[in-house]
């Protein structure tokens, strides 16, 4: 054997190693074994959002070897967050790292062998296609209901499972999305017959009036009604890469930490009885750009997103940062800009992305967040 040959081979024999080492307890599992493993080591998950739910999910889903994390978040790090949000710490707040890069980062320590890729951006339905591909399934660490929508869309429309889940004040949810796609995906031709299910959109057709719904800010959140469900979605995310779609989920899950509630709630006729505008009609209004908006409040924070058309050579931090510190300190990074204003006895907190996204917070109302980011940062 030529000696490149065989450094190759002991290279390739020692990373199998590895792995088996690695991965022993759960390949001990018959669901999952050798076939298995390989499976998750080839195979890309999409974490929407790296909060308290994504946060649990993308540490989990590296752990069990998922060769592939792609985990989209627009956010940065508050000290807020540390109570549930497992991948960050005090270093991170005080850096200023965004969420997505902070997870790359830890991720990193936790197990080198998975490759992440790490966008800090907004998911929107310019850009949610393009970030998707090549993934396997979408798992869900979203703090909207609105990205729900749009998550659901693609899933839908390109025969892809969503993983959904959501958690606040000590109750929780979740539901996973084999969507029907008419015979041509691996859950439709089972010996069992199809076990594709409703989709998202089957079960909440319409999205709650705004307000109407609880926050973390409104009523909190505890770390282990976060726990439970992300590790909810991550066992359920296993079984999905590994073929093993026969023990996914069928119902809709319930839950209340503190109060010892579970329910599980059948949920199959929400696709028989419905005319679904989503999976039945096939119309994908929120990855369509019909439904959907360009300012939204973000959950529990105050504060509002604005999405500004992209800069062709992105903005100038460091300029602007200098324009800034006439009115109040600013912290500046490759990443971000962060700076705290008065206006009109008010204080703001304007975060300035790269692109020319801004999180301002101090206010839920997009028209006085235009107003802030106009005067201060410009069109």
């Amino acid at each position: 054997m030529p000696a490149t040959a065989a450094a190759a081979y002991r290279d390739n024999v020692s990373t199998m190693s590895q792995d088996v080492a690695r991965y022993s307890r759960q390949m001990l599992l018959p669901d999952i074994g050798n076939d298995g493993q390989r499976r998750l080591l080839n195979s890309t998950a999409m974490v929407l959002g790296c909060g308290a739910l994504g946060c649990v999910v993308a540490d989990m889903l590296a752990r069990a070897g998922v060769g592939h994390l792609v985990i989209v978040d627009r956010d940065f790090i508050e000290l807020s967050n540390l109570q549930r949000q497992v991948l960050f710490d005090e270093n991170d707040v005080a850096d200023a790292i965004p969420k997505a890069e902070a997870a790359k980062r830890r991720i990193a320590q936790v197990n080198s062998g998975v490759q992440v890729t790490a966008i800090v951006d907004d998911i929107n339905h310019t850009n949610i296609e393009r970030f998707a591909t090549g993934a396997d399934v979408f798992v869900d660490g979203l703090d909207n209901i609105e990205t729900r929508y749009l998550a659901n869309d693609l899933a839908v429309k390109s025969g892809r499972p969503y993983v959904y889940g959501a958690a606040v004040g000590t109750t929780g949810m979740a539901f996973t999305v084999l969507p029907h796609t008419s015979g041509h995906a691996p859950w439709e031709t089972t010996d069992a017959g199809s076990l594709a299910t409703p989709c998202f959109r089957c079960l909440f057709e319409e999205a709650p009036p705004p307000g109407s719904s609880a926050t973390c800010e409104t009523v909190g959140v505890i770390a282990p009604a976060v726990g439970v469900i992300a590790n909810f979605l991550v066992a359920e995310t296993l079984k999905i890469l590994t073929g093993n779609f026969e023990r996914v989920s069928r119902t809709l899950l319930n839950l209340d930490v503190w109060a010892n509630e579970i329910l599980q709630l059948k949920v199959n006729n929400a696709y028989e009885d419905g005319n679904c505008p989503c999976c039945k009609q096939r119309k994908f209004e929120y990855l369509d750009g019909i439904a959907g908006s360009s300012a939204a409040a973000l959950c529990g924070r105050n504060a509002v997103q604005l999405r500004h058309r992209q800069q062709a050579d992105g903005v100038d931090l460091d300029a602007l940062a200098v324009r800034l510190r006439k009115h109040s300190l600013v912290t500046v990074n490759e990443f971000m800009l962060r700076t705290q204003l008065s206006e009109n006895d008010k204080q703001y907190e304007i975060t300035l992305f790269r692109d020319g996204r801004a999180i301002i917070k101090g206010t839920e109302e997009p028209g006085i967040a235009r107003s802030v980011y106009a005067k201060y940062v410009g069109a």
